[in-house]
């Protein structure tokens, strides 16, 4: 693998805009990525991306989500200034100072209210300043409902380590892409590559991908939390020892046989790996599992750094380890689990 060229396709991936809900720029960047890598690429009524790659019996998909957390605007003041309330999970005290950004390309930064203490900041608190002198609300060129991502560039730190907002989950999209780009001839199964949309307001779009393509098995591909950072609640994952093989996590309990694959498959090409288990969030996976009569699913983690914060961090060694590792995964035979349709 090119490393520049992965690293070039992550950073054109997490500065483009697409707040949940408003995915539109960073699929028409995907489809552009994969051209005509995949023998099928199609879209469904809730803005999913489907890129499909040939094989055998049975169905495997493998699912990243194309949205980043971000706020949407719920009133403006006769003074011109906007107020604001999240879409995913963000903290409002990692919001002040920061620069917001529209689809149509307006800006603005956050701050907040007289406070008499840091306890008192809640999202009632902040407000966005877009730079007007003052307008109604009906001549304001931002409208209550309008979406709005962080901006910021991705930027490359020392030791090949790379920073950027919505590394969650466009570091898991720039993984599946380059997969995408390395396959060729058919694989042992048909393999369903998911870019998801809404992931951050409840797995939504996985839900209904899931339900409409009817896998036989379930991969997703996403960041996940470190234990590396000073006074860090504990974790037993590390920038830069690899991707991690999910155990479990709010929204899914990995299926013991696709576990021991995807280990397995780590142990056989001296990919290294760690176990994860997540206490809090969840993964795509965790709608895919639960789709008709059940699909025996998995993950693999990205760790990173600050997840949902302007500036998460994640190791380019662990991206070029979860690109292996998956395109081992999909080219390989899945075992047969229970009343799947895999011969």
């Amino acid at each position: 693998m090119k490393k520049m060229a992965i690293d070039d396709t992550l950073k054109k991936l997490t500065e483009a805009y697409g707040p949940s809900g408003e995915e539109e720029e960073v699929r028409l960047l995907i489809k552009e990525m994969i051209g005509s890598s995949a023998d099928n690429l199609y879209e469904d009524r809730t803005g999913n991306l489907y890129a499909i790659k040939n094989g055998g019996s049975g169905r495997v998909m493998v699912s990243a989500h194309m949205d980043e957390i971000g706020i949407i605007i719920i009133d403006v003041d006769k003074q011109g200034f906007l107020r604001l309330a999240p879409l995913g999970g963000i903290s409002p005290h990692l919001l002040v100072g920061q620069r917001l950004r529209f689809k149509d390309g307006s800006t603005g930064t956050v701050y907040h209210e007289k406070l008499n203490s840091w306890k008192e900041l809640d999202w009632p608190k902040l407000y966005l300043d877009i730079g007007l002198k003052g307008c109604a609300p009906d001549d304001c060129p931002v409208k209550i409902g309008d979406l709005a991502c962080l901006d910021q560039p991705l930027v490359k730190q020392h030791n090949g380590r790379l920073m950027a907002k919505a590394m969650d989950d466009r570091a898991g999209c720039a993984v599946l892409i380059e997969v995408i780009k390395r396959l060729s001839g058919d694989l042992p199964h048909e393999v369903c590559f998911l870019f998801s949309v809404q992931e951050e307001l409840g797995l939504r779009g996985a839900k209904t991908a899931a339900y409409r393509y009817d896998p036989d098995y379930g991969l997703a591909v996403d960041v996940t939390l470190v234990g590396d950072t000073p006074e860090s609640p504990t974790m037993a994952v590390s920038l830069g020892k690899g991707p991690a093989v999910k155990v479990r996590d709010s929204s899914l309990f990995c299926h013991p046989q696709v576990r021991k694959l995807i280990i397995d498959l780590a142990d056989e090409n001296s990919i290294p790996y760690q176990l994860e288990v997540l206490t809090r969030g969840g993964t795509d996976a965790g709608a895919i599992h639960v789709t008709r009569e059940g699909v025996p699913s998995g993950a693999i983690s990205i760790p990173c750094r600050y997840v949902h914060s302007p500036s998460e961090i994640i190791d380019g060694k662990d991206l070029e380890m979860t690109v292996l590792l998956v395109e081992k995964l999909v080219q390989s035979c899945w075992p047969q689990i229970g009343g799947s349709s895999l011969q």
